[in-house]
C-alpha cells in the first residue's frame, strides 16, 4: 500500500470515515503518522471547544470575583480555588465516577429531561472537564488583570459619563484582555498540552476514535517500539503549540495596535511543567 493510499484510508478515521481496522502487521512509518496525525483531530477538539467556552465563563467569573457582593463573590472564589487547587487528573477521575452514577435514563430539572448517556465518553465528559478547569485557570489571569485596569482610564470614562456595562464592554473589557492576553496564551497551550491527558482518564474513546496518544499506545504495543510513535505525537504537539503562538500573537498585536511599536507588550511562552 502506498503512503497516499495509507492517507486516503486513514486520515480520518479517528472520525469514523475511513478504514475501520487498524494495520496489525508490516506496520510503515505512513501509517504510524497518519494514524496518530488522525487522532490529533480529537486533541484538536478538546482543546480548541474547552477554550472556546471556557473564555467566556472566565471572564464572567473573574468578573464575579471582583465584585463587593459576598453571594456572587464567594462562589467564583470557590470554584476557582477548587479547579486550580486539585489535580486535573484527579478532576478526570472523580467526574467520571459522577457520571457514571447517573441516571441512564437523564435527570429531570424544570420539566425537562437531560441526557446524561454521553457524558462518560470522552467526546463529551472529558471535555467538561477541560472546559471547567481551564475557565478556573482563565478567570484567575483575567482578575488579576481586571484588578490592574488603571484607575486613570475608569477615572476618564467616569468623566465623560460612561458607566455601567457600557464602560465594561469598552473601557474596561478591552484593557482587561490587552493586559491578560501574555499570561492567557501559555494557558492556552498548557490546555492543547493537557488534552493528552484524555487517553490515561477514565473516559472511553467512542467506537476506538480515540486521540492522539490512543494511536500512538496501539502502535508502541505492536511494534514493541515506543521511540517512532511517542516522538510522532511529540512532534505534531510541537506544530500544534506553534500555530497556538502565531493565532494568539496575531489577536496580541490586534489588540495593542493603538500603542506605539516599542510599547507593545510581547508573548513570552512559560510552558508550566505540572498543574
Amino acid at each position: 500500500m502506498s503512503c497516499a493510499q495509507t492517507i486516503s484510508d486513514y486520515a480520518l478515521r479517528s472520525i469514523g470515515i475511513g478504514e475501520r481496522l487498524l494495520p496489525r502487521a508490516d506496520i510503515t512509518l505512513c501509517e504510524q503518522v497518519t494514524l496518530i496525525g488522525s487522532g490529533m483531530l480529537w486533541n484538536v477538539y478538546f482543546g480548541a471547544l474547552a477554550l472556546a467556552f471556557g473564555f467566556f465563563f472566565a471572564t464572567a467569573l473573574a468578573v464575579a470575583k471582583a465584585t463587593p457582593a459576598p453571594l456572587i463573590r464567594k462562589p467564583a472564589e470557590w470554584f476557582i480555588f477548587i479547579f486550580r487547587g486539585s489535580p486535573l487528573f484527579i478532576q478526570f477521575f472523580l467526574a467520571y465516577e459522577l457520571f457514571v452514577n447517573l441516571p441512564r435514563v437523564g435527570i429531570e430539572l424544570f420539566g425537562i429531561t437531560l441526557a446524561t448517556a454521553n457524558l462518560t465518553k470522552a467526546w463529551a465528559g472529558a471535555l467538561i472537564v477541560l472546559f471547567l478547569n481551564t475557565s478556573a485557570y482563565s478567570a484567575e489571569i483575567f482578575y488579576g488583570a481586571l484588578r490592574s485596569v488603571p484607575k486613570g482610564d475608569l477615572e476618564a470614562a467616569d468623566a465623560y459619563g460612561i458607566t455601567g456595562w457600557t464602560r465594561f464592554r469598552r473601557i474596561t473589557w478591552p484593557t482587561m484582555m490587552r493586559l491578560a492576553w501574555p499570561a492567557y496564551t501559555n494557558e492556552a497551550i498548557f490546555l492543547f498540552h493537557a488534552t493528552a491527558l484524555v487517553f490515561f482518564s477514565g473516559f472511553p474513546a467512542w467506537q476506538q476514535k480515540g486521540d492522539a496518544l490512543y494511536y500512538a499506545s496501539y502502535f508502541a504495543e505492536k511494534t514493541f517500539n515506543p521511540f517512532v510513535p511517542y516522538p510522532i505525537v511529540a512532534g505534531y504537539f510541537v506544530v500544534l503549540t506553534l500555530a497556538v503562538i502565531l493565532t494568539f500573537g496575531a489577536i496580541n498585536r490586534r489588540l495593542n495596535r493603538h500603542l506605539p511599536q516599542t510599547q507593545r507588550p510581547r508573548l513570552r511562552i512559560r510552558p508550566q511543567i505540572v498543574r
